[in-house]
């Protein structure tokens, strides 16, 4: 039984899927670099580590309201790390704890919206580099990548850090 990549459905060995496997990992990371330099400037602007930029990642793209707890999990951090960083956020403003009104030892992690637009504001050219290569794709494209993008990233998602 032959064995596949589960990208191209080529053989592992085989030499295109392999150049086109190191191609895309050279690009996902100076992709990956770009974010991130755009990330610690925002950081450095508003006076947070790059951390708690992460933080307000996870709390953007949440589908419900984070708590403390999943927030933890997401980033990997400790408790009390996890605390630190939302003191900060909250002192800052781009943060607010708001306890459920269900069970008032539920607490809601909510971003700003002003603090929102400020980040809105500084992620704009991301925005428009977006804009602008979504505008030279082939009809397709665009969709293709998402559903690549998200399947990569939920095979991420189930991979467990290596312990140090």
């Amino acid at each position: 039984m032959e064995s596949t990549d589960g990208l191209t459905g080529g053989p592992l060995g085989d030499e295109r899927a392999t150049t086109e496997l190191q191609a895309l990992a050279v690009q996902l990371r100076r992709m990956n670099g770009e974010v991130t330099r755009l990330a610690h400037a925002f950081a450095h602007a508003e006076g947070l580590h790059a951390t708690d930029v992460q933080a307000l990642a996870a709390i953007l793209d949440a589908q419900t309201p984070l708590t403390p707890g999943r927030l933890r999990e997401h980033l990997g951090l400790t408790s009390g790390a996890v605390t630190a960083c939302l003191d900060r956020l909250e002192r800052s403003g781009h943060v607010r704890r708001s306890r459920d009104s269900a069970d008032r030892r539920v607490v809601h992690l909510y971003y700003e919206p002003a603090a929102k637009s400020v980040a809105r504001s500084f992620f704009m050219p991301l925005a428009e580099a977006a804009a602008e290569a979504r505008a030279l794709s082939e009809p397709g494209e665009v969709a293709a990548a998402l559903r690549f993008l998200a399947r990569m990233n939920g095979a991420l998602a189930r991979t467990e850090s290596p312990r140090r």
